[in-house]
């Protein structure tokens, strides 16, 4: 759990710390005092949350590099790659279906999503036009990780994905998919 300081957050609202101090004490920010010394401390997703709700963009490098959410079906394919990703130190969302996956895409924003193209109601390829019409989401990496043939991957890039990934893969080749995306 990544916390950050009142300085922290003041950096990041360009605000004074005191005002930092002010928003916690009286409740508009979620945070905590350390035992014994007394100086406030804030969860990362509390701030981003205060950050949505003051309608405050949530700065790339508070979330580019760790939150991933993976999207699939089918639960072997989503616990395995949960399990590589989050021994890689990513903060790991799960999504079994695209409506699943819009809902986290707009509450999270994450840095990157692993998306199955062959979903039950919302296909992966409904799920790539969705997030590429949307200009808040824009900033979304996609890394479509399919068992369909290469044509079928091909067009998930035309629809704009940033990688493809056919299954069955190692962990290797998805970790460094992942990493050039984040890079």
């Amino acid at each position: 759990m990544k916390t950050l300081t009142p300085g922290e957050i003041a950096l990041y609202c360009d605000v004074h710390q005191r005002t930092v101090s002010r928003w916690i004490a009286s409740g508009q920010l979620k945070g905590f005092k350390l035992p014994g010394r007394g100086n406030y401390r804030v969860v990362l997703e509390d701030f981003i949350c205060f950050l949505n709700q003051q309608k405050i963009p949530v700065p790339a490098s508070l979330t580019a590099a760790t939150r991933i959410l993976v999207v699939d079906d089918e639960a072997a394919y989503r616990k395995a790659i949960f399990r590589v990703l989050q021994q890689s130190e990513f903060d790991v969302m799960l999504a079994a279906d695209g409506f699943q996956a819009g809902l986290l895409l707009v509450q999270y924003k994450p840095a990157v999503m692993t998306l199955d193209l062959q979903m039950p109601s919302m296909d992966g390829f409904e799920v790539l036009k969705y997030i590429r019409e949307h200009p808040e989401l824009h900033h979304t990496k996609i890394l479509v990780i399919s068992g369909l043939a290469q044509s079928e991957l091909d067009k998930a890039k035309a629809l704009g994905a940033d990688a493809t990934l056919s299954k069955p893969f190692d962990n290797t080749s998805l970790l460094e998919a992942i990493q050039q995306l984040i890079n």
